[in-house]
């Protein structure tokens, strides 16, 4: 099994381009839906979260507005959060391989991929990328979304320049039907050097 990295900063396509790998065979492991799943009633994330910060609890679930509003307000927040849910992600990420271990490729989106040094023990990093106006018209047309916020996300994000790179590849997503192209020649590129 050969796994592929997929990365990429907010508002870069990176879903899009997850789920293009996916309508090629490929099986998508999404760390953003893991934390939505840990984050859940009876998610592993809901006991250890409640007990450091009670009132991110509500209706037996980890309510993300709740930890978005005290990560603005203290510095403290983010890194205790993480200390609880990268191991338990990491543990969602160990069933998922364990469960396609047949597969030939599998696909990790991981929105920190270098960030948190995964691209360690990744056999190929990918990183999805637009200029920088495509990338802030898309995010700010997202429901709920400032400036602001769109801010402090970027904030907490290695800048593009750096991720792109740090990548083995690099996928542009301006444009649909060039960004499936990409995919399906990247794919069968990585297809033929790795069954050769």
């Amino acid at each position: 099994m050969i796994t592929l990295g997929l990365t990429g900063s907010i508002g870069m396509g990176k879903s899009t381009t997850a789920q293009m790998f996916a309508d090629l065979g490929v099986p998508v492991w999404d760390a953003d839906a893991a934390v939505h799943r840990i984050y859940g009633v009876g998610g592993s994330a809901v006991d250890p979260i409640g007990a450091a910060f009670p009132m991110a609890i509500t209706n037996g679930a980890v309510d993300r507005g709740k930890l978005k509003d005290m990560m603005a307000m203290r510095d403290d927040v983010l890194p205790k959060i993480q200390d609880i849910v990268h191991p338990l992600v990491a543990d969602d990420r160990v069933a998922f391989l364990a469960q396609h271990q047949d597969a030939a490729f599998v696909l990790l989106d991981i929105p920190l991929l270098f960030e948190t040094g995964a691209e360690a023990w990744i056999d190929v990093t990918i990183c999805v990328s637009a200029p920088a106006d495509v990338q802030a018209h898309r995010v700010l047309l997202r429901p709920g979304m400032t400036k602001q916020t769109f801010d402090m996300i970027m904030a907490h994000q290695m800048p593009d320049a750096e991720k792109r790179a740090k990548a083995d590849h690099v996928i542009e997503t301006v444009d649909i039907a060039q960004t499936r192209a990409a995919v399906q020649t990247l794919l069968q590129s990585l297809k033929e050097k790795h069954h050769a």
